[in-house]
């Protein structure tokens, strides 16, 4: 036997109905989505040493590389690279075709209209390297000592902010000649970027260069579709973690041959 419905009672119901329905769309987060499809997708690049590049396997590596992996650790998932380019970084979030973007990713006010970000989970930065046996602890030390820069490029900009009368600043056209300079012995020091540095001891660990003195540092962020949450949380926790544990600091040391320093996490 049925019974009709009055008007209040059906409007309750409707209202009941879809009240039902929209938390049903708010309860499933991109981090349900991960654990439930059992892989957790990142967008990296292959064309910045030592954060992401394509190694003698063929297979991309590097510090980004990492972090994604110690992620897809944490959440229990595999993952899987989806190769992207500077451009494409903050369309793949949008686009869902990755879940995560970990690819030198610095944080501004416009890309925070468009996306979230985590904490920051590694350096970016501009440096002067040199040779570990010659003690160098602040820019006074570099007086009557060489120093190459590619020029114009940022590290020439801050390093003329800073060194000291005396020091020997030698140009080069770009960074493999100013690296060139280096290996060759033309210059005690060279002031590069992190990753065109990291790269070149990683190729050339006879040199013994080490990080000297930070010229400027941005660092990099995870960049996570925006009003995810529930994933920035998670993703904060394990970059935490990770922090605490001293798994950043091993990262950074490997692939950038320099610890966190005052990253803001």
């Amino acid at each position: 036997m049925t019974f009709p419905l009055n008007k209040r009672t059906f409007a309750l119901a409707l209202a009941a109905g879809a009240l039902l329905a929209v938390s049903g769309v708010q309860a499933q987060t991109a981090l349900d989505d991960i654990l439930k499809a059992k892989v957790l997708k990142v967008a990296v690049q292959t064309d910045s040493a030592p954060y992401g590049f394509v190694g003698t396997d063929l297979k991309p590596m590097g510090l980004d590389i990492d972090m994604a992996n110690l992620i897809g650790k944490k959440l229990g998932v595999p993952v899987e690279l989806v190769v992207v380019v500077s451009a494409s970084r903050i369309p793949a979030l949008q686009t869902k075709k990755a879940d995560l973007v970990i690819a030198t990713l610095g944080k501004n006010p416009d890309r925070e209209k468009v996306i979230d970000f985590s904490s920051a989970y590694s350096p970016f930065f501009q440096a002067v390297f040199g040779p570990k046996n010659i003690p160098v602890k602040s820019f006074a030390d570099l007086a009557g000592k060489s120093v190459g820069v590619t020029r114009g490029a940022m590290e020439d900009q801050e390093l003329g902010k800073v060194a000291p009368t005396g020091v020997d600043t030698k140009r080069f056209e770009d960074n493999n000649a100013t690296i060139a300079a280096f290996t060759a012995g033309q210059v005690q020091f060279v002031a590069l970027g992190a990753s065109v540095a990291g790269n070149m001891m990683t190729k050339n660990p006879q040199l013994s260069a080490e990080y000297k003195l930070l010229l400027k540092d941005s660092p990099n962020f995870i960049g996570i579709a925006k009003g995810e949450d529930k994933l920035k949380a998670k993703v904060n926790e394990i970059i935490a973690d990770a922090k605490k544990s001293g798994e950043l600091e091993a990262m950074a040391k490997k692939w950038l041959g320099r610890g966190l320093g005052e990253l803001p996490l």
